[in-house]
């Protein structure tokens, strides 16, 4: 594991990929190497457990509720963390370059940073956030889910609620895992997608 020190991981694709079970075993083998490991999450993830990062299969780990970058380093020194999980990243609070400078920073002090996000919102347009980070990062994973419609990899986290705005929180009670065509099947047809 020590080849991960001051380097940066990013875990990326669409809802139900695997994201954050992958950070989930990151983080769990970082720590059977002996690594103090702090596992983040943004306030305005409000799904599940309030004080633990949860996977969409059940599996949780407990996290740290942090609002945004500047929580992140605050938190990081407070446990003298080597290793900083941040989960749904691209819901984290300030700017994009105040956030890569921070990480930076991290990185800097030879601290490891994971991170999952989503790559894109529900109309396929890309988070900021992951899309910079997917540009400096040290490991990329791009995972995928199945397509909801047809059953191959996943492109996108098609949103099947009538609700209005970029952020949503939900599961699948408000989403589905859509492959490309699919996507654009029914974005053409005007659907809001199958329930």
């Amino acid at each position: 594991m020590h080849q991960y020190r001051g380097r940066l991981i990013l875990h990326t694709g669409s809802m139900f990929s695997g994201k954050t079970s992958s950070l989930e075993r990151e983080v769990k083998r970082f720590r059977i190497a002996g690594y103090n490991t702090l596992v983040l999450k943004p306030t305005l993830d409000t799904r599940f457990i309030h004080s633990a990062i949860t996977s969409h299969d059940n599996t949780s780990l407990e996290a740290v509720v942090v609002e945004d970058i500047a929580g992140v380093l605050e938190a990081a020194a407070e446990h003298r963390a080597d290793v900083v999980a941040i989960d749904e990243v691209q819901f984290l609070g300030g700017a994009t370059d105040e956030i890569l400078s921070a990480f930076d920073t991290l990185l800097d002090e030879g601290k490891t940073v994971v991170c999952a996000g989503l790559d894109m919102d529900y109309e396929a347009h890309p988070f900021e956030i992951v899309k910079e980070i997917m540009a400096v990062a040290d490991y990329v994973e791009k995972h995928h889910a199945v397509c909801a419609h047809c059953g191959s990899d996943a492109w996108v986290s098609h949103r099947t609620s009538g609700e209005g705005g970029r952020v949503v929180i939900g599961a699948t009670e408000s989403y589905e895992p859509l492959c490309r065509a699919c996507f654009k099947r029914i974005q053409n047809r005007g659907e809001r997608g199958r329930k």
